[in-house]
Formats: C-alpha cells, structure tokens, sequence
C-alpha cells in the first residue's frame, strides 16, 4: 500500500530554502523542467504514433473524414470529460499570471495534451506547442501549490514549466527560456530568468538523453551577399502581411463559429471536415507539417508563384478551420510552415522580378520566412530569432533573421497592438500584468479604502453650529445629507467657505444648505480603482466622496489609496 508523502513544514531544512529564495526556486525548477520535458515527449510520441497508424488510410477517399473525427472527439473530451473548454492554453495561461496568482487545476498538466494528440494526430492543422506549454505550466503551478509557496513563486514555476515544455519539445533550451519571459511573464528579473534557464536546459536534456541530440530540420550553411541582406527588408514586409492575415482570419473563423447553432462537437467536425477536403489536394496542410518544411529547406519541394501562394493560404485556411471551429492545438507549427512558404514564395519573386541576380537559395529565405511568421504572430521577436537558430542552426544567416523578426513584429504591433494570445484578453481587460498599475490597483477595492471618518452635516442648521462640528473635526471637508430621506446632496470644504468663517455677523443668517457644492465628482462603491485615479489626476482632485444608491458612505483619497498601493506592490514584487 502506498504512504501518503508528508512534507515537513517546520524542518530546519525547510525554514532554510525559504529564507534563501534564490535556492529553492532553482531546486524546483529542475523537479518542474524534468516533468515538463517527459510530458512534451509523451505528447511528441503520442503524434508519431497517430501518423504512423493513419498514414496508409490517407489515399483512401473518406480519409477525409478522419480529421473531423479527431476534432469532435477533442471536443467532447475537453467539454464532456474534463469540462475545461476549448482554447489554445496559453491565453488561458497569460490569464491565470494576470488574474490569479499562477494557479491552474492540476488537470490541465494532461487534458489539452490528449485533446491536441487527437485533433493533430488525425490530420488537424495545429502544433503541439501550446498544449505542452499548457501542461508544464499547469506541472509549475501545482508543484508551488503542493509545496505552499507564494504567488510570487508560484508564477515564476508557471515559467519554468513553460520554457522546460518548449524547449524539449524543439530542443531549442534558449528559445524556451525566452519564450516564457517574452510571452507567458513578460518580466526580464533575475529572480525569474535563473530558475526558468535552468528548467529549460533541464527539459532540452532529458530530451537529448531519450531522442537524441539533432536539429529538427536539417538546413546547410548558406552564403549570404549584401544583396540577400538588404532583401529580407522586403520578406519581413510580406511576413508581417501573413501574419496578420493568418490573425485576422482566425478571428474571423472564432466569429462565424458562434453564430452557427450548432452543438460544439459537430462545428469541431465540420472544421475538420473542411481540412480534410483541403488536404486531399494539398496534404501539406495536414498535421504539424514539419515534413514540408524539411523539404523546402533542402529545395526538393517548389513551385511556380502561384502554386505556392495556394499552398500559402489553403495552410492559413485549414489552421483557422482546425483552431476556430474548436480542435485542439498551438499556432508555433503552423505559423513555420506558413512561413517557410512565405519564404519560398518571396524567394521566387526575387528570382522572377531579377533573373540576373544570384540569389541565395531558397531555403535561406524560407528560414527567415519562418522567424517572421513567429514574429510577428507571436509580437515575439526575440522568441522567432532564438527558435529559428536552435532548430535549424542558422548561425550564419544571424543578420537578416534579427532584420525580419524585429521588422516583422513591430509592422504588426503598428497594425494590430495586441498580438494572437493577447488580444481577447486586452479586449476583456484581463491583461494585468504583475507589478504593473492595473494589476495592482486591480487586487484593490473601495471599500477596503474606505476613509469613514468624514462628518455628515445637514443643510438646515445655522454656520454657528456647523463652527461647532468644524472645531472637534480633523477635516477640512464635510458630506452634507437630507435629514428625511438620507440622500447625499453634496460637500463643502473648509478651503470655498473660509470668508463665511471669519465673519461672526454671518453665523446666525447662513445655513449649512447655502454653501453646498453639489457638483462635487462622487465615485460609486464599485468604481474601478484604475478610472477612479484617472478622474483625480484629470480633476486634480485629491479626494472624493464615496456614495452608494444615494447615500454618502466615506471618502477615498489620493493618500490611503497610495499607501495601499505600495503594500500591494511590495506583496506583488517582494
């Protein structure tokens, strides 16, 4: 019978890593990179398996309905099964570090892994990336929940998770390590870089130790003129184009899909359907398609311009058919074959436009093809640089990939400000990233600020005997309510009344209700702190009233809010 594993809480072991925060978070990096890595290869093995079953019934006519199956039994497993929903995983991820402190269920370390093995392995147009990015992080979280850390903590193993599950799946350690920093956290600290460095050199390791150490796809050295150079300019142009059409075409796809009623499972169908059909006539578009990508690389797959510029848009099509009408998957294999067909695409013009030119080979510009895609896709471009150079070792062509990816992503950043992952959730207001205002004044609320001390008056007494509250007061502003009803009427303040003060033949010939303000700015009780700060820098305003259905209860000022700003942003950093 297996023993219940208990951890010592009050250890001299214990008490020892919690003081050294440095140590601990890098001792669990290793546990959360070795996890992460093992369920990237058992995602991988999983897709070679499927392929490996499926791939002599391609030829056979209803082959196409093989991907719909695949998609619909996605479905039902997410939604039926696990009840966790559709979606690519890492908005959800972004989310989670956004909104709650890096907590995921422990059953997103498995679900997104078996529903994207059935829709890609049965022919669906995605990558496995995001799933297994999904399942390390959901590993990270649990793992800092078991071990009760903070949220702090806790966010930093979502990266590690993150970049180990990257980083084996493409056995590219740096562009793990970068991709969770750039995307998923979006915070260059030492604190975060250590521990998820080291969790993905970790996940790359134990990848090499049990597939081998090799590039994913195999390209030769190229040699590059200052011509080749100057006309990547061009192909981060064109790159940023099918980014953003791959972008606007998902999103047109998710649209459409909600306005069909139909039960879920059979839209999910019915996308696979649709790329099924298509890849009847173009099977690169089936699967991951890293296949295809090899042999653009090697030049045994080509075309005339408009061959591929089909080819280029029937991948764009099935990808927004597979992940819009709800398949399971990531946009990371999709958007390097599209970009591998960019390339080959611009590679052709180049030769069509200037014949006399000695070009560099074609697969030279499906490389670059691919950072641009990931690039700009992602507004990534320090993720699309790294993962290009470790899966293919294109040391040499260093130059033009930075020019392409930092082209191709600031074109789309200029175009469409919130990239693939980030743009539901900008739209939603969700995107609060640790540390920063909005996530900060996000985990207040008024009536924890709630400054109750303020007196109320009423407007039918005499300025005598206000003078009389003004003494015992420590404020210098007064709410002002109707003694029957209750309802909040307005404020004065000491500073737009002090010549009635000082003038004693007025205490007994004013009252109270003729000096109200009533066009005082009121903020309800469950005002967004965000737009509330907004109002008081705009108004130059240090303070407000606080009133709910009419009636005044407390003020909230410039002075409580900072200070719990500063507790909170001490919580959030420390």
């Amino acid at each position: 019978m297996m023993k219940r594993i208990r951890i010592n809480w009050h250890s001299p072991t214990w008490y020892l890593l919690q003081v050294d925060d440095r140590l601990l978070l890098i001792l669990i990096s290793i546990a959360v990179g070795l996890c992460s890595g093992f369920a990237a290869l058992c995602l991988q093995t999983g897709l070679e398996t499927c392929f490996m079953f499926l791939h002599p019934l391609r030829h056979y006519w209803w082959a196409i309905g093989i991907p719909a199956i695949g998609a619909s039994l996605s479905f039902l497993f997410l939604e039926r099964i696990v009840k966790e929903g559709i979606g690519h995983g890492i908005p959800e991820i972004i989310y989670s570090v956004s909104r709650h402190g890096g907590v995921l269920k422990f059953q997103s370390s498995y679900s997104k892994l078996i529903a994207s093995c059935l829709t890609i392995g049965s022919g669906g147009s995605a990558g496995p990336e995001a799933p297994v990015v999904m399942s390390g992080a959901s590993i990270g979280s649990n793992i800092g929940k078991l071990l009760k850390l903070n949220e702090r903590q806790r966010v930093t193993l979502i990266g590690c998770g993150s970049a180990g599950a990257i980083a084996a799946i493409f056995n590219a350690p740096i562009a793990g390590m970068v991709f969770s920093i750039e995307v998923i956290l979006e915070e260059w600290t030492a604190s975060h870089i250590v521990p998820i460095a080291i969790a993905s050199v970790t996940g790359a390791e134990l990848s090499r130790v049990l597939r081998g150490n090799s590039l994913i796809f195999d390209s030769t050295r190229f040699h590059l003129s200052l011509t080749d150079i100057f006309a990547s300019i061009g192909l981060a142009i064109i790159a940023a184009l099918a980014s953003i059409l791959l972008t606007r075409i998902l999103r047109g796809m998710r649209k459409i899909e909600t306005k069909i009623s139909l039960q879920g499972w059979i839209k999910a169908a019915l996308g696979g359907f649709f790329v099924g059909a298509i890849g009847m006539f173009y099977p690169i578009v089936l699967g991951e398609g890293y296949h295809s990508i090899q042999q653009i690389l090697e030049g045994t797959l080509s075309g005339s311009i408009l061959a591929v510029m089909v080819m280029c848009l029937c991948k764009i099509l099935a990808t927004s058919f597979t992940l819009g009408w709800g398949g399971s998957g990531g946009i990371f294999a999709p958007c390097l074959v599209i970009g591998s067909l960019v390339g080959l695409l611009y590679h052709q013009i180049l030769i069509y436009t200037s014949p006399t030119i000695a070009w560099v080979n074609q697969g030279c510009f499906a490389l670059l093809g691919m950072a641009g895609l990931i690039s700009g896709t992602l507004q990534a471009p320090l993720t699309g640089i790294f993962l290009i150079i470790e899966i293919t070792g294109g040391y040499d062509v260093i130059v033009p990939l930075i020019i392409v990816s930092t082209l191709s992503s600031t074109i789309c950043h200029y175009i469409e400000p919130a990239s693939l992952y980030f743009k539901e959730l900008v739209e939603k207001g969700h995107l609060l990233r640790p540390g920063t205002d909005a996530r900060i004044l996000a985990e207040m609320c008024i009536p924890e600020l709630l400054e109750k001390d303020c007196s109320i008056v009423h407007p039918n007494i005499l300025l005598r005997d206000f003078i009389n509250i003004i003494k015992k007061s420590r404020r210098n502003h007064f709410a002002v309510e109707d003694e029957k009803t209750g309802n909040f009427l307005g404020m004065i303040h000491l500073d737009d009344i002090r010549s009635y003060l000082f003038d004693p033949l007025l205490y007994d010939a004013v009252f109270v209700g003729q000096l109200i303000d009533n066009q005082v700015e009121t903020v309800p009780l469950n005002a967004d702190l965000n737009q509330v700060l907004k109002r008081m820098d705009s108004k130059h305003l240090f303070s407000m009233p606080v009133v709910d259905k009419h009636t005044f209860v407390g003020m909230i000022s410039k002075a409580t809010l900072l200070d719990k700003y500063r507790k909170e942003l001490l919580v959030q950093t420390d």
